[in-house]
């Protein structure tokens, strides 16, 4: 057997954390290959059972969701049930719905996690960011103060605490007590 210091190269002092579950996102796994909504990962959530779909909540317009590629453990979605690409395609009623909505998963993640914060943001259209630009999302991810380590700075890495599916069960279960 060759020892790894045997081998061509310049050692060096970083560290190496391999992720190669994270090839799925960067190969673009679950995202449609046009503005369709055949394929739409969200469509697509909405057909299936809220466990497998990993819905946390479904509204008459509006469902949550959890973030398949999470930023932070309890990372979740807010999305119109109807494919559409921008905030502003939104009817009125859609818009109050998404925005209590989002007042209220922002009470359940502070209950149900005992984060200090929150981040929210849209990416609408693709130059702007949006991974699924078709079909609008919001994206509320809970923090805490010091979640801002050296993995996401250093390695580009963000380290996960909580299976998705226990995540969304915890939340499920908090979402009718606030």
């Amino acid at each position: 057997m060759i020892e790894a210091n045997e081998l061509p190269g310049v050692p060096d002092a970083f560290q190496r954390l391999w992720t190669p579950h994270r090839m799925a996102y960067i190969e673009g796994d679950h995202k449609p290959q046009d503005s369709s909504s055949d394929g739409c990962p969200f469509c697509d959530a909405q057909k299936l059972s809220d466990e497998e779909g990993l819905i946390v909540f479904r509204g008459d317009a509006c469902f949550v969701v959890m973030n398949l590629f999470p930023y932070n453990s309890g990372h979740i979605l807010v999305l119109p049930k109807r494919h559409i690409p921008l905030y502003t395609d939104l009817t009125e009623s859609e818009r109050h719905e998404f925005g209590e909505i989002t007042a209220h998963a922002m009470k359940v993640l502070a209950k149900a996690t005992g984060c200090q914060g929150h981040n929210l943001g849209m990416n609408q259209g693709s130059v702007a960011g949006a991974g699924v630009a078709a079909h609008l999302h919001q994206h509320i991810v809970p923090r805490w103060a010091g979640d801002a380590n050296f993995f996401p700075i250093i390695a580009q890495t963000k380290a996960i605490p909580q299976l998705l599916e226990n995540q969304r069960q915890i939340l499920v279960n908090v979402w009718e007590t606030v």
